[in-house]
């Protein structure tokens, strides 16, 4: 008798997990830490993210006018920085998979006042719900390494950008000095899921974030993706010795 074929399998962190399960394991996560996202971020990142955040909106080459659609943007960090840089005449959309975060993160802008020219939407970064050819940016910040098909949504966002387009990823990557890497190794793996339980009762999911920022590409081989997903020309740039980088790929 033939054994069946077992089912394909992906990372959830350091662990192999079938890759119709991701999604859901990733949903979990983000569910549970959606109302303290910004102290995680914190706690990652030493309070730098907000920096980062800046920056990667500063050389984005978005103008006033354009249209973008901001991935993985639920918290809505990204979405209010976009917004005084397109303008009245411009369009934000936000777009997350999860329910929860998109929950926080609209309820956050309204109530600083920031509603006109953004459109907030539950999607799948794998199968984008726009016709061709119709953003003049996507954005997406620490959330490509969650997505269960990076590829796949690396050629959806190829196919929804205008021609001159630009998709633009800001995520943790490969740190380039031995001697930080070691040191944020130490923080990831033994402080960090401690401060999460501490402060947020979850050591968990502050474990599989860690260990998915170890599983993600790094900055020459997400170029390379880029460039297979049918980008003419990506651009890296590192920040902090790589604790972070942005890729810029424009379509062409």
């Amino acid at each position: 008798m033939t054994e069946p074929t077992p089912p394909p399998t992906t990372h959830f962190g350091f662990r192999d997990v079938p890759v119709a399960e991701k999604q859901a394991l990733v949903g979990q996560v983000f569910t549970s830490v959606a109302r303290s996202y910004d102290l995680m971020n914190d706690l990652m990142s030493f309070g730098i993210h907000r920096l980062w955040k800046r920056h990667f909106v500063a050389v984005s080459g978005v103008r006033r006018g354009d249209r973008v659609l901001d991935l993985a943007g639920g918290t809505g960090d990204i979405a209010a920085l976009l917004k005084p840089v397109v303008g009245e005449e411009g369009e934000v959309v936000v777009g997350d998979i999860n329910a929860a975060m998109l929950g926080v993160g609209r309820d956050r802008l309204t109530d600083r006042g920031l509603v006109s020219g953004l459109r907030w939407a539950q999607m799948n970064a794998e199968t984008l719900p726009f016709p061709d050819n119709s953003f003049d940016a996507v954005t997406i910040a620490f959330g490509l390494r969650n997505v269960t098909d990076k590829d796949k949504a690396l050629a959806d966002m190829h196919r929804i950008l205008k021609p001159g387009g630009r998709a633009l990823v800001l995520e943790f990557s490969k740190v380039q000095s031995p001697m930080l890497s070691k040191l944020y190794d130490v923080h990831s793996f033994r402080i960090l899921p401690r401060l999460g339980r501490l402060f947020a009762n979850d050591a968990d999911s502050y474990q599989y974030l860690a260990e998915s920022i170890r599983k993600h590409p790094d900055q020459e081989a997400l170029k390379g993706m880029m460039l297979e997903a049918g980008f003419g020309h990506v651009e890296v740039r590192n920040l902090s010795n790589g604790i972070v980088a942005i890729h810029r790929a424009y379509k062409l």
